[in-house]
């Protein structure tokens, strides 16, 4: 027996089957009514929180041709004017089968392929739902949307933005890799919207800047991209920290056990909503998929080939590896093409950049790890290639499904490696794919330049005439006062900066080290140090005796270190009228393994005690046979 949930008549209460039931009808109505045809689409109702591993036998529900526009389903006009601003006029099959629901404040699962609308989805409620400055917002967030990567967090705010531009909603966006200062100044001037990262908004929430009391509607995005980079558990603390009565949606592609534990735990008798059609795989239909199993050191030729393909837009490389990303970006850039890399090793200036200039068209290539596989929407991309093989079927298809978006075709092509074989069988096994034994291809193969409609005149390098991007320096980067400097290499001027702050040696006689005589070399340095001494004071021969000894790695005689301490110490007393003496090295374990890091430590330590007594004259001897 399926749990209540709340239907469309005020004060009427019937079960999620009976809603969607109800829902379906009238759907069905309305197509007969507009004689258009329709095909069957898979939809799951009400499944119970303690059944989530099993959900219902999905129900048919019919989807028109035509698809329905956000006004027939029900959306605020302030709204669907919005929205028809930017171009957006009609539903996706998510979005159809979502909104009924979510605006009738029910928790909802929802799954669908990668590219179908999911965004709006959650975004329309929750700005449906949300009040306007005007309207008695009080300044605290009314929305919180949690998403896995940064690069996703400021595309949601953009979309949530752009639906809510007529009523005024404050939407803002917390993530990491950018200044504190300037999202506390936000919150503290009242938001409506909150889209965040896991790891910045619990920070916001643990310093009490972020008040999460009156969130009544909570978003997770890409869940199971979550899971993958480990954020599920700031997630459950994020979400112990919201009221208890909310609406909660929650989008996956996919639903592994530790998703469902967290939708059990949380939702309450959440509907679970899947579009997609019963005879369609988990890859967009107008994607074209290509498999060549090419040789690690003619893929580079391959692509420069591949990127010059009839009717190429805009493409993305995606690469495992974020020292790969920098090298397949610099090489095509020597090739002629306009091309930038977006990796975690980047500042987060560097990434938005990379990003803007990509969509803006100033480069048309970005190298990208999978940083940018997950929910970036970038629209005119044609092609996606996977330089290297995905590491599994996931990473497959949000890889691929950066192109083929919204409902329009694209190219995805797929570098196998020998040693990537294994891999890519499981791969292909998993998704049903017909590319079991991927065709070997090198950059001269015929079939290569018949299935991706590349001329035949292409080479390796871009002409000249077909450089017209202006490239990635057209794009200025952003001050965002980021919170850690990239890793990638210092900044310039750093080291400049850090030469000129350094204090300048008072000493101006430079020590020589000779191979193979580290004893006679510390000897030397303890001379220079007595000489010292005499200009100086006692601290100024510790610190160079200790110096001098760290440089001089392993002095210690086989014999133990009282030996080695009484010879520099004869030899020392000496130095200033007679020269080192050259001490024979004997073979052992000095300057090897752990015995070599604790004989150097006991020199230090006796050295230094040593040099303490020794500037007084006499006491030398008998201290250093009680420190040993």
């Amino acid at each position: 027996m399926h749990p209540e949930l709340p239907f469309s008549a005020p004060g009427t209460r019937t079960s999620g089957r009976g809603r969607l039931a109800a829902h379906r009808e009238r759907v069905q109505r309305r197509h007969r009514s507009e004689k258009t045809r329709s095909v069957p689409l898979s939809v799951t109702a009400a499944v119970p929180s303690d059944d989530l591993a099993a959900p219902n036998k999905p129900i048919e529900t019919a989807a028109p041709t035509e698809r329905p526009t956000f006004a027939d389903l029900g959306v605020r006009a302030e709204t669907v004017e919005a929205l028809a601003e930017a171009g957006i006029i009609h539903a996706f099959p998510i979005q159809e089968l979502t909104l009924p629901l979510a605006l009738g404040r029910n928790d909802i699962i929802g799954q669908a392929r990668t590219g179908t609308g999911k965004t709006l989805a959650f975004g329309i409620p929750v700005v449906q739902t949300a009040l306007a400055p005007g309207e008695g917002a009080d300044g605290r967030p009314q929305a919180l949307v949690v998403v896995p990567t940064r690069e996703l967090c400021v595309q949601v705010t953009a979309d949530v933005t752009r639906a809510g531009a007529r009523r005024g909603l404050r939407v803002i966006s917390v993530y990491g890799g950018r200044a504190y200062e300037p999202q506390l100044t936000a919150l503290r001037a009242g938001v409506d919207v909150v889209v965040g990262t896991p790891g910045r908004l619990l920070d916001l929430a643990r310093q009490k800047v972020l008040d999460l009391a009156g969130v009544r509607t909570l978003v997770l995005d890409e869940a199971d991209e979550m899971l993958d980079l480990g954020f599920l558990p700031d997630v459950e603390r994020i979400m112990a920290q919201l009221p208890t009565a909310r609406q909660t949606m929650l989008f996956s592609a996919t639903m592994p056990g530790p998703v469902i534990s967290l939708a059990r735990r949380f939702m309450q008798r959440p509907v679970h909503v899947r579009a997609e059609q019963p005879d369609e795989t988990r890859t967009v239909p107008t994607t074209h998929q290509h498999v060549f199993r090419a040789h690690a050191l003619d893929k580079m030729e391959v692509l420069a080939r591949v990127l010059q393909a009839t009717g190429r837009g805009l493409a993305m490389v995606f690469v495992r590896t974020r020292r790969t990303a920098d090298k397949v970006a610099e090489e095509l850039d020597k090739r002629g093409f306009a091309a930038a890399a977006v990796h975690g090793d980047l500042g987060q200036g560097q990434r938005e950049q990379a990003l803007r200039a990509f969509r803006a068209g100033k480069v048309d290539v970005l190298v990208a790890t999978d940083v940018a596989a997950r929910g970036i929407d970038i629209s005119g991309v044609t092609h996606v290639v996977n330089y290297q093989c995905p590491e599994d079927e996931n990473v497959y298809l949000h890889r691929i499904g950066r192109t083929g978006r919204a409902g329009e075709s694209g190219v995805a092509v797929t570098f196998v490696d020998w040693d990537d074989l294994p891999r890519w069988t499981l791969v292909n096994k998993a998704l049903g794919l017909p590319f079991d034994g991927p065709v070997e291809t090198y950059s001269t193969s015929p079939h290569l330049y018949e299935a991706l409609e590349i001329p035949a005149e292409a080479a390796g390098t871009l002409p000249h005439a077909a450089r017209t991007r202006a490239g990635l320096d057209a794009e200025d980067i952003e001050d965002l006062g980021e919170s850690r400097r990239g890793r990638r290499g210092p900044r310039a001027g750093r080291e400049t900066s850090r030469a000129a702050d350094r204090p300048v040696p008072t000493r101006t006689r430079t020590r020589r080290r000779t191979r193979g005589a580290g004893a006679a070399a510390a000897a030397s340095g303890l001379a220079i140090a007595a000489e010292d001494a005499a200009e100086n004071d006692v601290t100024d021969l510790t610190t160079d005796a200790v110096g001098v000894v760290a440089e001089a790695n392993g002095v210690a005689d086989a014999d133990g270190p009282d030996a080695a301490v009484s010879t520099l110490a004869s030899e020392a007393g000496g130095a200033a009228g007679e020269p080192a003496r050259r001490r024979r090295r004997r073979r052992g374990n000095r300057g090897r393994g752990t015995g070599a890091v604790r004989g150097e430590a006991t020199d230090l330590a006796d050295l230094a005690e040593f040099a303490e007594v020794d500037a007084g004259g006499a006491e030398a001897a008998p201290l250093r046979a009680e420190s040993a």
